[in-house]
């Protein structure tokens, strides 16, 4: 199994040739799906989330502090709640997507079904809404509003390509299932009760 997958890696590398490579890896009859999951999520949130955070934590010499006073303390407290929120949702998300969907979150690698109950039943995209829950928390915790820039960078991007890439992509895919469930289910900030569709 590692001599396919450094076979898939090798060559030399371009972002084209990468994204072909990373396709091929997504090839559901030669490699087992905790791969293919394990690949997405290191490719997508985990650069995310964790390594451009760090990247931005050294280059401005970002570093956590204890709180000096109760204001501090509570937002702490709030990021980690926002980072333990953001967590949950990511994982119920990969939940469905491996379960329901039958694929993973990357997009060389897509769900087969169209994933509409769980998380799903309240916002389109709670995966995207993790990830910035968990973006929020780190600015908070780290008290940090380079990291907060970084959280709203990433806002911005996904509200852009969401429904510019994305949204046009699952129309194509799904037609009329996605059309009513689009309809009925918020982009990005959750609904208050779940859609029963």
């Amino acid at each position: 199994m590692l001599c396919r997958f450094e076979a898939a890696l090798g060559g030399g590398w371009s972002l084209p040739s990468a994204l072909a490579n990373l396709a091929r890896l997504s090839d559901r009859q030669r490699v087992p799906a905790w791969l293919r999951h394990a690949l997405a999520i290191a490719v997508l949130p985990f650069v995310v989330a964790v390594v451009v955070p760090i990247w931005i934590a050294r280059r401005f010499a970002v570093s956590f502090a204890f709180p000096d006073s109760f204001f501090e303390s509570l937002g702490v407290a709030a990021g980690l709640v926002l980072v333990g929120l953001g967590l949950t949702l990511f994982a119920a998300c990969l939940q469905r997507f491996a379960g329901e969907g039958e694929g993973t979150l990357a997009p060389w690698d897509p769900p087969r079904a169209l994933v509409v109950h769980g998380p799903y039943r309240y916002v389109r995209n709670p995966m995207i809404t993790g990830v910035i829950a968990v973006l929020l928390g780190e600015a908070l915790m780290l008290r940090s509003l380079v990291h907060l820039a970084w959280a709203l960078v990433f806002t911005a991007l996904n509200l852009a390509y969401i429904p510019l890439v994305e949204e046009p992509a699952l129309e194509r895919r799904f037609g009329d299932a996605y059309r009513r469930y689009r309809g009925n289910v918020p982009r990005i900030v959750p609904r208050a009760t779940p859609w029963k569709g």
